[in-house]
């Protein structure tokens, strides 16, 4: 279940626990990879006018406009609301004509229905992999050795890759946090350090990467595994929006949802308008499903 807003534990990082994030089920990577290689190509115009990435392998890397209105559209593609200027969709979507486009990739997790070598991921003792308690259709990659994070990195690169080829501007890895629960199989370090690689890997295929969550890694996250903004869920719910501001500014994008808000959309933004660099900010139903879709909200701050 969600933690509590009013008192969090010592350590909340990550995505939140039993989210209904929309993801596309049972997606194979040939499957995906052929579908985003053969998507036609986004329209660059809404990053021409956007900063650069500072670090040097990182020099033509196109960052999103500070504080634009964004969605986040990982229960299928959608109309790009009015206003928008930046948009988040699953690997296996083509990316929204004329805005910035955010690629999700599962990262530190086994997507579910993509089957991954038995030695790339965490066993129990009795030799079943290890599986995320609030998404139990995924399993935990083993990223304890470096020959297991080159290895891993080296598979989701085909992912990154086929999102550059797609068009989109940048990724955002989904599940920093997987070494919470983990069982002690591997933990922050090995997270960091197979989050530099999976970072390495987006820019070295002209990407931006993005921070999901994980606010006990947002000083580290900038200025040594390299990520170059944030994506956030729920940061407001649990009043940790000015740690990733203070990290990235105005280059944080933050998705709160409507069955857990701190009182109303309207009460929501204000807080957020209220802070000294505000996130951009939307407000979606849970399981992000397409606006034509029964269950659909989509509120911008």
């Amino acid at each position: 279940m969600k933690q509590s807003p009013v008192v969090p534990p010592p350590v909340r990082s990550g995505r939140r626990r039993l989210d209904a994030r929309g993801r596309r089920i049972g997606a194979a990577v040939l499957a995906a990879t052929a579908l985003v290689l053969g998507a036609t190509a986004c329209s660059a115009g809404a990053g021409d006018a956007s900063t650069r990435a500072s670090s040097s392998d990182a020099a033509d890397i196109a960052l999103p406009p500070a504080g634009a209105r964004f969605d986040y559209q990982l229960g299928g593609a959608s109309p790009v609301p009015d206003g928008a200027a930046v948009v988040a969709r699953d690997s296996t979507e083509a990316p929204a004509a004329d805005a910035y486009g955010v690629c999700y990739v599962n990262g530190f997790q086994t997507q579910p229905g993509v089957d991954w070598p038995r030695d790339l991921l965490v066993r129990l003792p009795g030799g079943d992999p290890l599986v995320d308690p609030g998404w139990p259709d995924e399993h935990l990659l083993d990223i304890a050795t470096d020959v297991n994070r080159q290895a891993i990195a080296a598979r989701q690169a085909e992912t990154i890759t086929a999102c550059a080829d797609a068009g989109y501007q940048a990724v955002e890895f989904d599940n920093l946090d997987s070494w919470t629960r983990s069982e002690g199989a591997f933990d922050e370090e090995d997270a960091v350090a197979f989050a530099t690689l999976l970072v390495a890997e987006a820019h070295d295929a002209g990407l931006a990467a993005a921070q999901k969550n994980s606010t006990d890694l947002a000083a580290r996250g900038r200025d040594e595994i390299g990520f170059d903004f944030a994506v956030t869920e729920e940061c407001d719910l649990f009043d940790e929006c000015e740690a990733f501001t203070d990290v990235y500014g105005g280059l944080v994008f933050d998705i709160e949802y409507t069955d857990d808000l701190r009182g109303t959309a309207d009460e929501v933004c204000a807080r957020v308008d209220a802070l000294d660099t505000a996130p951009s900010t939307i407000v979606r139903d849970r399981d992000l499903v397409p606006a034509d879709e029964p269950g659909y909200s989509y509120t911008a701050c």
